[in-house]
């Protein structure tokens, strides 16, 4: 499962036990997963969801970005950031982007380590770093541009931004896809995107209220929880401490050979089902 954060195991000294039985023996499974941003589905109760565990309440942000923000009057900021593994774009792609910006009411924020795009508006501040959650949480911030990581879309949903969702690699279309079928964000494809593409994307979310209507709702959902998640998780990781583990809490299944565990045999003849063992 792609939001898999950790399973807890015990220790194991028998070195003929394979990696897989170890996996799937865990006591106790952390999953980064929140229902109101997943889909629901049958669980175990091993498993402790704790989706959104990073996300904290915003801090003041350092004095030239707080004056920066502050300047954007009603208008807001947008900011935009394709995470650690994407720091610059081909220079047209990115020329493209600094001149739909330019051409925006809103002040800008762009975390961006390539070449200075020549069509950067003085509305655009390129910065090599920037606080994104501080960012997030400010009452100015209206739209948020992302690759569709993991991190930053919990962050986003927490503070109740909407995103523009550029995805690339591993699970980012698929966490901005989620955004978008709830009504919270909107994808754009990188390798068919022009300058008229991005800022006609850009004025939609922000033009129509729905958008952040929706991502405020799944916020409110988000945080109307009894224990925080990373008090949950701390609570579970005790828990398995305190009690030298949780086999109470764990299926026996992975245990079951697999024509067991997917009803064969009882499918099959007993003379059938012989040969299938040996």
């Amino acid at each position: 499962m792609k939001a898999m954060k950790a399973g807890m195991m015990k220790n194991n000294d028998d070195n003929s036990t394979d990696y897989i039985s170890l996996f799937q023996a865990a006591d106790l499974w952390l999953m980064r997963v929140d229902f109101v941003f997943e889909y629901p589905r049958p669980t175990m109760p091993n498993v402790v969801y704790i989706g959104g565990f990073q996300c904290k309440p915003a801090k003041p942000l350092p004095e030239h970005l707080e004056e920066f923000v502050q300047s954007s009057g009603e208008h807001g900021v947008i900011i935009m950031s394709l995470g650690t593994f994407i720091a610059e774009l081909p220079q047209d792609l990115a020329d493209q982007i600094a001149a739909a910006f330019a051409k925006m009411p809103q002040k800008v924020i762009w975390r961006y380590k390539g070449a200075k795009p020549a069509t950067l508006g003085n509305n655009t501040l390129l910065v090599d770093w920037m606080p994104q959650n501080d960012l997030l949480g400010h009452p100015k911030t209206k739209l948020f541009v992302a690759h569709g990581g993991t991190n930053g879309v919990q962050e986003a949903l927490y503070h109740g931004v909407p995103i523009i969702g550029l995805p690339l690699i591993y699970d980012q279309n698929d966490n901005i896809n989620r955004l978008e079928v709830r009504g919270a964000g909107k994808v754009l494809d990188f390798y068919t995107m022009t300058e008229e593409i991005f800022s006609l994307g850009i004025q939609e979310v922000l033009n129509d209220p729905s958008y952040r209507m929706n991502m405020q709702r799944l916020s409110r959902l988000h945080r109307d929880a009894p224990m925080k998640p990373m008090d949950s998780a701390l609570f579970w990781i005790e828990f398995v401490m305190r009690h030298k583990g949780a086999a109470h809490l764990r299926t026996e299944s992975y245990r079951l050979p697999w024509y067991s565990y997917h009803s064969v045999d009882v499918m099959l003849p007993p003379g059938r089902i012989d040969s299938i063992r040996t």
